[in-house]
């Protein structure tokens, strides 16, 4: 299956809709980005379970500043709608394979209870009341610099 350019608009729907989808963030005058190109490209042809689909940097600026964006190419992998992988850096064949192959084998249940507890977590932290942030054991709040 070929490489599939999309947009801040098509971005939640295709994440949404598919069950694995690979996204690579890239502009034209990035030369890594031009070398990774045919990479993925070839890589997505050995997997049509897969969706493979390219973000251009300079045409989607909003949507590549909210994912977080400051290096390109950065490469992002979602399976059943979770981030499970996102690393700057052209990849070569070999190691685009492995993260394939390591998104596929994924245990989603241990992923998506994984999720559920951060989410706790972060709930619970949120609804704690705040004290001095930084403080020695003996209570002393340590300054910010």
């Amino acid at each position: 299956m070929a490489t599939l350019d999309i947009t801040g608009e098509q971005f939640a729907s295709t994440i949404e809709g598919n069950d694995i989808v690979l996204v690579d963030f890239w502009a034209e005058w990035c030369g890594p980005c031009k070398q990774f190109g045919p990479t993925y490209s070839a890589v997505s042809e050995k997997h049509p379970d897969v969706l493979f689909t390219k973000v251009d940097t300079e045409a989607e600026q909003q949507l590549a500043a909210e994912a977080g964006i400051t290096s390109i190419p950065t490469l992002m992998a979602f399976r059943e709608k979770v981030l499970v992988f996102s690393q700057p850096g052209a990849l070569n064949g070999q190691q685009l394979e492995q993260v394939v192959d390591a998104v596929k084998a994924l245990d989603m249940d241990e992923v998506h209870a994984h999720v559920a507890r951060q989410r706790e977590e972060a709930a619970t932290a949120a609804s704690q009341p705040s004290g001095p942030r930084d403080t020695t054991q003996d209570g002393t709040q340590i300054p910010d610099f």
